[in-house]
């Protein structure tokens, strides 16, 4: 055997080694983590959505990316934890809904990117510089456009002819609903229609803010998305209970028994944000991506809810919507 034929055989058996020890080797997959602030059951649908989109793309969840799932269970308390044990593990990007959220992650982390699935007031908060050009770490999608809250009253009042008084559950914790408060009083005034503030901060608050509405002559509760996607089902059946129309924002909650719902497809918004994580991984920047607003807004019905509390929809009303339970 020559000398070259040794030394072919061993840079062979040399290239072997290394390659069986790299296919050894744990891969590292991209990691996403996403934290919410109520219970996974109650954001089944919109995960689906999620890795519905992330599918799509390519990504299939313990093959070519790792997902770390957080939920805060309608406890606020946990958020800030959930959202340091994110960071400690090294996200590559952290999806979230709500301002409260996007907030504490932003205050965990100024290195990670953060898509927000839902935001209400992202420029309002302060959590992106404009639309166009958010200029940080945060990026994502708008679940309001400027007219959605005051076509929901709209809707209400043509629903309701001798409605007065409209209770708004929301979050003053919670910045971006400060300013859907305004637009909301504003619009009132001009419908004529006394838009009532019911605060609700944490779980032992619900059901003493509900009763209030009752006491106050509430005509209707309209419930943002934040909240009703941590006490849904304690509002619709209080309000089942007291005969009480409810207006809220996302789809699911008129599909669980609210009577209407008026707002984006918040499924919509999960699916799209998978895109926002697929170009982040692949080495966008989130300060160049514009946060998109829906354009296009679903109105629900849920009749079986409506025999129940005993209202009749009126035709035009009924004409209106996008879908109708039956």
């Amino acid at each position: 055997m020559t000398r070259y034929v040794l030394v072919f055989i061993c840079l062979l058996l040399t290239v072997l080694l290394l390659t069986s020890a790299e296919a050894q080797q744990p891969k590292i997959l991209p990691r996403i983590g996403f934290l919410m602030p109520g219970s996974r059951a109650t954001y089944a649908v919109r995960i689906e959505a999620f890795q519905n989109g992330l599918r799509e793309l390519g990504y299939i969840e313990g093959q070519n990316i790792a997902i770390e799932w957080r939920f805060a269970d309608g406890k606020r308390e946990r958020v800030a934890d959930l959202a340091a044990d994110l960071v400690r593990l090294k996200m590559d990007v952290i999806v979230t809904s709500t301002t409260p959220v996007a907030e504490a992650v932003l205050r965990a982390t100024r290195t990670i990117p953060i898509v927000m699935a839902a935001s209400a007031d992202p420029v309002g908060t302060g959590l992106i510089a404009s639309l166009a050009r958010p200029g940080g770490t945060v990026t994502g999608l708008s679940m309001l456009g400027p007219d959605s809250d005051g076509k929901a009253l709209e809707v209400l009042q043509e629903t309701l002819p001798k409605l007065t008084r409209v209770a708004f559950l929301w979050d003053p914790d919670n910045a971006g609903m400060a300013s859907r408060l305004k637009n909301l009083e504003a619009v009132g005034q001009v419908l004529r229609l006394q838009i009532q503030s019911l605060e609700v901060r944490r779980s032992a608050d619900v059901d003493a803010t509900l009763e209030l509405a009752v006491k106050n002559r509430a005509g209707t509760l309209f419930v943002p998305a934040g909240l009703a996607s941590v006490y849904r089902k304690r509002i619709i059946e209080f309000a089942e209970k007291k005969r009480l129309p409810t207006m809220f924002n996302d789809s699911e909650s008129a599909e669980a028994g609210g009577l209407m719902s008026y707002g984006v497809s918040l499924p919509a918004l999960f699916h799209r944000a998978a895109t926002y994580v697929d170009k982040i991984l692949k080495g966008a920047n989130p300060a160049d991506l514009p946060v998109e607003q829906p354009i296009k807004f679903d109105f629900i019905i849920n009749l079986k809810t409506a025999k129940q509390i005993g209202l009749i929809i009126p035709p035009n009303v009924l004409a209106r919507a996008d879908k109708v339970i039956r």
